[in-house]
């Protein structure tokens, strides 16, 4: 019994023993200079600031708010979902109708899909390539969304001008 005692009062003490080394161990090591305070170091680029330094031109500063601007927002917010909504009557209109007979309702059920798909382009564009992380990347896609939406809207009108229009071709290739 006396054995069982002694045993556990030398356990009981086991941990503190080796975390009273480790601690003294740890603090009897030389000071690392990069842990320094940068006032002690006599850095005059980054001067001390109680609650840690500021740096500029990081995740520190805060955030520059845009100009107002009407196309964006709620303006641009409710112009995209009127966009989306008008989409399903112009479809079922341009293709209920003949496609001939009206001409111009092929050709605004055509820019309309242009329009809201580069709607959804820009929007994934400015989400996830913004100039902050893609500075060279991120405009190139943007300009590059851009002139492929030019081009796009170019081949509607000739398409709808010189050819059967998009309904028609639908129409077509459905029948096929």
């Amino acid at each position: 019994m006396a054995s069982l005692v002694a045993v556990r009062s030398v356990l009981s003490r086991a941990p503190q023993v080796h975390k009273r080394v480790f601690i003294s161990a740890f603090h009897s090591a030389r000071q690392n200079k990069a842990v320094e305070p940068a006032a002690s170091s006599g850095s005059s680029n980054y001067p001390y600031i109680p609650g840690g330094p500021v740096l500029r031109g990081t995740v520190n500063d805060p955030t520059p708010f845009p100009t107002p601007n009407r196309m964006h927002g709620s303006h641009h917010w409710a112009f995209e979902r009127l966009l989306s909504v008008a989409l399903v009557p112009a479809t079922v209109s341009a293709f209920v109708v003949s496609p001939t007979a009206y001409p111009v309702l092929d050709g605004i059920l055509a820019v309309s899909l242009v329009v809201h798909s580069h709607i959804g382009f820009d929007s994934m564009v400015v989400d996830y390539l913004h100039p902050r992380k893609w500075p060279i990347f991120g405009p190139i896609i943007k300009w590059s969304l851009r002139l492929l939406t030019t081009g796009t809207l170019i081949g509607v009108y000739q398409f709808n001008t010189e050819d059967v229009g998009l309904s028609e071709l639908v129409r077509r290739v459905w029948n096929a």
